[in-house]
């Protein structure tokens, strides 16, 4: 059992979201007897996040559960530069048009997750291009530069992995980490912001804008970061063979979304539900004591329960429904992913690929000469087997248990 006096870290602990934190007897005391804002940075490098940022806007959606203020901070300039933690390489730059556009984009996945409003635990909304735009680069440099010993920058892990590999790290992105710390600074002077959360991968960045904030203005400011989360089998989250797995509809059919849920791993099933569900411990508790064929069960509750939240409930529901007639083998529900094989037909090897089921054409071929790939339930071995379903046809598609598509005309 925690002993926190807080709402907020109990809840935090309770349901895994702790990995590290700054002076944690503090901010506990201060989430205990006051409203205590809180904010996470986005960079909008594409127009949707993906799975792999859902711990973040969780733990935001949990702050405003427990009481406290959430603060959104779009990377509209930070963006302009790419961070360069845990990466082998620069980011490309994008235009400021590019941008802009992102950020609209994923400002609609928050909606579902926070209330927003004017009321002193509604969420806010912010993009740093508002300051960092702005800045102008004497006074800064004299101002805030000072604070910074490059010894210490040079020994920073996301920096120092990039030297040891001799990969190059642009003048550009060193001046990240100081200007997410200004970041930390300017929001605790806007906005009365007293919190940083992140993914461990951002400890370093979050403790250079406290230090910062408390050099500059004496102002005791905190972080919290989670752990770095990858799947039972080592893989990192929200990636999959066929590419990301987007939180936007647009970006990712309700189907595919709620099935990457449902293909969870029996070893994940409780760490998902306490991470990415509103459910009740005790009831996450019971399901994923659960096993052998019954965990199933368990994991279907998981692709509801995330899929209502951020996809709605109606798509939740049917993605159930496709699945369950897809599996019990009548019919091809109407939610699956399509594709439209046109006049000509279209070849089943390049089809597998279109779909996102294979990686390359070679994946498929291999698929196809493993016995894996059907079509309307008959196995298919040649890469070559052209589909041509007539005008207003519809034929399955099917990879292994898992994958289904309609072949349209």
């Amino acid at each position: 059992m925690s002993t926190y006096e807080s709402a907020l870290l109990r809840l935090l602990d309770e349901r895994g979201y702790i990995h590290q934190m700054t002076d944690a007897a503090a901010l506990d005391a201060l989430a205990a007897k006051q409203i205590v804002p809180g904010y996470i940075g986005f960079d909008p490098t594409a127009p949707s996040l993906h799975v792999g940022s859902m711990v973040q806007i969780m733990l935001l959606r949990r702050l405003q559960q427990a009481g406290h203020k959430p603060i959104v901070v779009m990377g509209g300039g930070t963006g302009k530069i790419g961070d360069p933690s845990l990466r082998d390489e620069a980011r490309s730059l994008l235009t400021t048009e590019k941008i802009a556009a992102n950020v609209a984009s994923i400002r609609r996945i928050f909606d579902r997750f926070l209330t927003f409003g004017d009321g002193p635990t509604d969420a806010i909304m912010v993009d740093n291009a508002e300051w960092l735009d702005a800045l102008r680069y004497i006074p800064f440099l004299r101002e805030v530069g000072q604070h910074f010993s490059v010894n210490r920058m040079l020994s920073f892990d996301s920096v120092k992995q990039r030297l040891d590999r001799e990969q190059s790290l642009s003048f550009l992105e060193f001046n990240y980490m100081i200007l997410q710390a200004y970041d930390f600074r300017e929001l605790s002077q806007r906005y009365a912001c007293r919190l940083q959360m992140g993914g461990s991968d951002q400890w370093g960045n979050i403790v250079n804008g406290i230090e910062l904030t408390r050099r500059m203005d004496g102002v005791e400011v905190f972080g919290v970061t989670t752990p770095l989360l990858t799947t039972a089998d080592g893989a990192k989250m929200g990636k999959t063979a066929a590419g990301a797995v987007w939180l936007n509809e647009d970006a990712l059919p309700s189907y595919d979304f709620w099935q990457y849920w449902r293909n969870t791993d029996d070893r994940d099933v409780g760490k998902f539900l306490r991470l990415f569900t509103d459910l009740p411990l005790d009831e996450i508790a019971r399901l994923e004591a659960l096993e052998g064929a019954e965990i199933n069960a368990a994991k279907v509750v998981l692709a509801n329960e995330v899929t209502a939240l951020v996809r709605g409930a109606e798509a939740a529901a049917k993605a159930e429904a496709t699945a369950r007639e897809t599996f019990a083998g009548s019919g091809a529900g109407e939610d699956l992913p399509s594709l439209a094989a046109g006049s000509e037909g279209i070849r089943i090897g390049a089809a597998l690929t279109q779909l996102g089921f294979t990686a390359s054409g070679g994946e498929a071929k291999r698929k196809l000469a493993e016995g894996a790939v059907r079509l309307e339930g008959e196995v298919i071995t040649d890469p070559a087997h052209l589909i041509a379903p007539a005008d207003g046809e519809v034929l399955r598609l099917s990879l292994g248990k898992k994958k289904h598509a309609l072949i349209t005309h």
